[in-house]
């Protein structure tokens, strides 16, 4: 030939139409096995290469995308080395990406990297639920940290973790608890909120929700400790271990003692669960394994399995340390109560909402 061969070029000769050839390049399980072989081998022969059409890419880049919504956050750390150490074993290359908590800037970066890759894996995913669909019909997706029907999803069972946290506390003689919330747009805050509240209404136990912090680090817990000394909380839920470890050091700094006067709970038993003064206390998931099972699954996608319509749970189970012990009396519960603060707790509160360290 003397011109650069093109799709129909190859669905020609491969006696297919052009829509299974751009279907067998860009998502190779669409198509049934021999055939996307045949289009591959008539294609070489050719000389024909899937640049040759934007938006078309060779399957054959063996990476795959991970996308998470803060790179600094402790929580990501065994998903990414679960998920490299099975893309390694399986012959792939993890693109890894973050998006700052940015649905916008989220579904920009991903649809860029498209091109690039075989199959995207979303963790905690702040765009939509179509914009995340959408994607799915262009390549191989598995979602983390999320429900979406009719997209592969693996998340931590947040009922399970929050009722056992819940449990724990309430052994511990506390009939009051504050959750420090996540960000607005995350799933998974809001079905720990519900799971919260409705082992709350088995357990009679009070409970109230402080936040949002749609950037759930240390800094936002900190920030939320005057919040929660005014509510007389004797118990802190955080979204995640971030923010209990903020919440921690807050009352600290206000002159709360934990867990004499207030005990408080994690979720995710990152590693600074452990570095943390006094330990704390956390829910805990097989990270690590979420990122590696959602990796062998995504491969299988694009190898051409069908994927389950029913999602992957990963179990969860408390970790008990030092941050949380026997409920005070001398404080008072925000249910039978009213709120007590001590005058050189809120003029420390003052300066923690004014931004001074």
């Amino acid at each position: 030939m003397d011109r650069r061969p093109t799709i129909y070029d190859v669905a020609r000769a491969a006696g297919v139409a052009a829509s299974t050839v751009s279907r067998a390049f860009a998502r190779p399980g669409r198509v049934k096995a021999e055939t996307a072989t045949r289009i591959f081998e008539v294609a070489e022969l050719l000389g024909y290469r899937s640049t040759a059409l934007p938006g078309l890419v060779s399957t054959r880049t063996a990476t795959l995308a991970l996308v998470v919504t803060d790179i600094t956050n402790p929580f990501y750390a065994d998903i990414i080395h679960g998920a490299h150490e099975a893309a390694h074993a399986l012959g792939y290359t993890v693109l890894l990406s973050h998006t700052q908590e940015d649905a916008q800037r989220e579904r920009e970066w991903t649809e860029r990297e498209l091109s690039a890759v075989e199959g995207v894996l979303l963790a905690s995913s702040r765009m939509s639920d179509s914009a995340i669909r959408m994607m799915a019909k262009q390549k191989p997706v598995v979602v983390l940290n999320r429900r979406l029907p009719e997209v592969p999803c693996i998340f931590v069972d947040n009922a399970r973790g929050m009722r056992r946290a819940l449990e724990h506390l309430t052994e511990l003689g506390h009939d009051a608890v504050t959750y420090v919330a996540g960000p607005e747009a995350s799933w998974t805050d809001g079905r720990r909120w519900l799971a919260l509240r409705e082992a709350a209404v088995e357990l009679d136990v009070h409970v109230r929700r402080i936040g949002p912090c749609n950037t759930p680090t240390v800094q936002a817990g900190f920030g939320r400790a005057r919040e929660v000394v005014e509510a007389s909380s004797t118990a802190v839920i955080g979204y995640n271990d971030a923010v209990a470890i903020g919440v921690v050091k807050g009352l600290t700094r206000l002159g709360v003692a934990v867990p004499d006067e207030v005990s408080v709970v994690g979720f995710d038993n990152t590693l600074l669960a452990d570095i943390i003064e006094p330990e704390l206390t956390t829910v805990a998931a097989p990270l690590h394994a979420m990122g590696a099972t959602a990796v062998r699954n995504l491969v299988a996608m694009i190898g051409g399995a069908v994927p389950s319509r029913e999602p992957i749970v990963m179990p969860a189970r408390l970790v008990v340390r030092r941050s949380t012990a026997q409920r005070s009396r001398n404080r008072t519960s925000p249910a039978f109560g009213t709120t007590r603060v001590s005058s050189s707790a809120s003029s420390a509160a003052r300066s923690i909402e004014s931004g001074s360290r």
